[in-house]
């Protein structure tokens, strides 16, 4: 057995010690009649029984396997052990890597939210229309998967490009794809006002937020400043007399949300508190994660959002993952919001990752 395999099975053998004395407790009358002591119990209960089922169900197939094992020795039992041997073999195997798939990627499919931030980097107009091709390709992507979109903010520039997007993406497991799109976006091209056909490289970063329910991110009023005024409009112009453009500043970590994008004070005070509600919850997550494991500084979990990850060369139609330095000459798809191999590919290395830290 591979030490991967090992350490899952050590780990699982110790949620499986916990889900037996959570019941122990539960069982116990003076926590029982106790709800601020029995729910937090039941909920930890509940998130560790469909790991700890299959986990027990796997070493049942164990049992079994070694049974069978023993019946290699009767020459009349001989041949049907090996089929079953090979049968508890094939079940037990598939059963680990769904229980490894649970183990180390289960936070990231519980978050079916997340906001995405898409701004232009170095390269002026052209970085600014690539972040709107950026924008198109995961609207695409959400489109394909079924994925409701909402782009919270649109600042665009007199050339089509984009200044700045926000864009909400909801659906099952949405972190667990676009978790890994944070970074810095690399395109290599001929810009179309370019006579001599000479290909210019220009960048994009893009953020992305796990967007928390509202119960996981305290904000406390007291805690943020609230700046109110009218829209402005181009050259300046105030194109709306009632102040509804909010700006919000958390004190304690200087975070702050700008808002303008509606008509109303109301919906860009809401909007603006979703974003700077997420902030949070990626500030305080990046806290964890620095004292946690201060060692991997790689985006893959990180929040790292300035590292180049990918690069996009359209004369040779290729986009490359420089992080797990993967190749598809396939852009044309890419674009389109075809990014299911990229993104498997990402997964999978992800998850070997996490394993290896068990």
């Amino acid at each position: 057995m591979s030490d991967t395999n090992t350490a899952v099975l050590n780990k699982l053998a110790e949620l499986d010690a916990r889900c037996v004395e959570i019941n122990q407790q539960i069982c116990d009358p003076e926590i029982a009649a106790d709800p601020t002591k029995l729910i937090p119990l039941s909920k930890e209960q509940g998130k560790l029984m469909p790991l700890v089922s299959r986990y027990r169900e796997y070493m049942k197939i164990t049992t079994e396997l070694e049974d069978a094992r023993e019946m290699l020795d009767d020459p009349e039992m001989k041949e049907m052990a090996a089929a079953e041997i090979k049968s508890l073999s094939q079940q037990q195997e598939a059963l680990l890597e769904d229980i490894k798939n649970t183990l180390v990627m289960a936070d990231d499919a519980a978050v079916d939210s997340v906001i995405m931030e898409i701004r232009p980097g170095t390269g002026g107009d052209e970085a600014s229309l690539f972040a709107r091709d950026l924008y198109e390709m995961y609207k695409r992507y959400a489109d394909k998967l079924g994925w409701k979109t909402e782009t919270m903010e649109f600042s665009a520039t007199e050339m089509g490009g984009l200044r700045e997007v926000i864009l909400n993406v909801k659906g099952p497991g949405v972190w667990a794809h676009l978790g890994y799109e944070g970074g810095g976006h690399r395109v290599q091209r001929v810009p179309e006002t370019e006579s001599q056909g000479r290909v210019h490289t220009s960048a994009a970063t893009v953020a992305v937020l796990p967007e928390p329910e509202e119960i996981e991110v305290e904000i406390k009023p007291d805690e943020v400043l609230e700046h109110v005024s009218c829209a402005g409009g181009p050259g300046g112009q105030n194109v709306n007399k009632v102040a509804s453009a909010i700006k919000l500043e958390h004190v304690p970590t200087g975070i702050t949300v700008s808002m303008r994008d509606e008509k109303s004070q109301h919906k860009n005070r809401s909007k603006a508190y979703r974003i700077l509600r997420s902030r949070l919850f990626e500030h305080y997550q990046k806290q964890i994660r620095d004292e946690r494991d201060s060692a991997r500084k790689s985006m893959i979990g990180s929040g790292d959002r300035s590292q180049r990850i990918r690069t996009y060369n359209f004369p040779q139609n290729r986009v490359t993952d420089h992080r797990i330095n993967l190749s598809l000459y396939a852009l044309d798809k890419v674009m389109m919001g075809e990014l299911d191999e990229l993104i498997a590919a990402m997964q999978d290395h992800d998850k070997q990752e996490r394993l290896q830290n068990l």
